[in-house]
């Protein structure tokens, strides 16, 4: 800005700047109206001269008000009286609602008033996004309609535990096991954006095929989604095909452990990423070589069905769940030493071992090391691809399901090489 200020005076920037984007608004508009096409007008406010107009009249207006805001505040309301008017006249010509064009006069008048007093970032992010809005109606319209109320009131839910319910949670250390409300309800947020993020991918790959569904539901609970895969097995002609694609499923657990642990344990980080990225590769190559396989058979491109992850009673469930486990962590190193975490890992396969893996990313480096608490999340990943081998088995037809056995219980015995490397 400096070497332009030498050629051109600062005020006739900011003046060529509200001018421009002012403009582009206007342009928008004209082209909206019909206007700029040749075709029958709509009665409407403004276009490529109204818009300019409106932005000098906020330029103009912040210019006079020096440091006070008294003039500024008198011109909005001036220039909202008149688009008030206007709009009034159109709905009466027209009888067809809409205020888009009206409220984007109110904002270049801000955009005006923000370059006089130098904020030229955020009046250009105004007015592109302001541009942008307008530019996108159809999309915009048509996701509106497609998107259910059931997934409208998810995404509130999700803004209720992180917007609402984290910010109010107190940030202390409570108790003799190091219990932080903060940090408990921060790893309910962590987990829950991840399941409703594959959620979410899920819902917009519906037709990506067996595996990129088996990769996207493994990302929100690979249990789940063996236990979908394993019961859709029993009903088609293709064991190898869902073997593998369960396999795939279970390989995008490794990379949500990593990034839940990255979130909160980054010492913990460097101990699993080498053994769970090797660990996460080989089980995704496995189960595409898999299911490639000439005998695999052909599943059906059916949409894999979860459920949605964002209920209010999930959530607190998993920060009790999360808290029982801290403490029954805490007393069983106290109690039985090493012996007695790897028990309580292997347990932690039976139902969901996240948070179980997400107090001992609390616990490590201060209760127990670093590499006791590494051994603890690969036991717990590993008893629970044991488990699911046995949903596997039980809930698909014999071939599906023994292939499906033996592939998790292979991966299951890989998965507890690495604790001979740990030190």
């Amino acid at each position: 800005m400096n070497w332009l200020t030498g050629w051109v005076p600062l005020e006739g920037i900011k003046i060529v700047l509200v001018l421009f984007l002012s403009f582009l608004v206007g342009v928008e508009r004209e082209e909206s109206s019909g206007r700029a096409q040749g075709d029958p007008p709509v009665p409407s406010f403004g276009g490529v001269r109204a818009f300019p107009l409106i932005g000098l009249t906020g330029y103009g207006m912040a210019l006079l008000s020096g440091d006070q805001s008294l003039l500024v505040a008198v011109g909005f309301l001036g220039v909202a009286a008149f688009l008030l008017v206007s709009y009034k006249y159109r709905l009466e010509r027209t009888g067809t609602p809409g205020v888009t064009t009206e409220v984007s006069g109110l904002v270049i008048y801000i955009v005006g008033a923000l370059v006089s007093r130098g904020e030229f970032w955020i009046a250009t992010t105004l007015a592109i996004v302001a541009l942008l809005l307008l530019e996108l109606k159809g999309m915009l319209e048509n996701l509106s309609r497609r998107a259910p109320a059931d997934e409208i009131l998810s995404f509130t839910k999700f803004l209720l535990l992180t917007a609402v319910i984290l910010p109010v949670v107190p940030d202390r250390t409570l108790g003799p096991f190091a219990f932080n409300p903060f940090k408990t309800w921060l790893i309910v947020v962590a987990a829950s954006a991840i399941s409703y993020g594959s959620y979410i991918l899920q819902k917009f790959a519906r037709h990506g095929g067996l595996l990129l569904s088996a990769i996207l539901g493994g990302a929100y609970s690979s249990t789940v989604v063996t236990v979908v895969l394993a019961k859709r097995a029993r009903d088609e002609n293709a064991p190898g095909a869902y073997a593998g694609a369960i396999l795939v499923a279970s390989s995008t657990m490794y990379l949500r452990i990593l990034i839940l642990v990255a979130l909160f344990n980054r010492a913990l980080l460097r101990e699993l990423t080498l053994p769970f990225a090797l660990l996460g590769g080989a089980s995704l190559l496995g189960g595409w070589l898999w299911s490639r396989m000439p005998a695999a058979g052909t599943a059906s491109e059916k949409e894999l069905q979860t459920k949605n992850p964002l209920a209010l009673s999930t959530a607190f469930l998993f920060a009790l769940l999360f808290t029982v486990l801290l403490i029954a962590t805490h007393y069983a190193i106290q109690f039985f030493g090493s012996g007695g975490m790897y028990g309580l890992a292997g347990l932690s396969g039976l139902v969901d071992v996240t948070p179980f893996i997400l107090g001992l990313t609390q616990s490590a480096g201060g209760q127990i090391s670093q590499g006791l608490a590494a051994a603890g999340i690969l036991v717990a990943a590993s008893s629970n691809n044991f488990v699911k081998g046995i949903y596997a088995y039980g809930f698909a037809g014999r071939k599906a399901g023994v292939q499906s056995l033996a592939l998790l219980w292979l991966f299951a015995a890989l998965g507890l090489v690495p604790l001979f490397f740990l030190r």
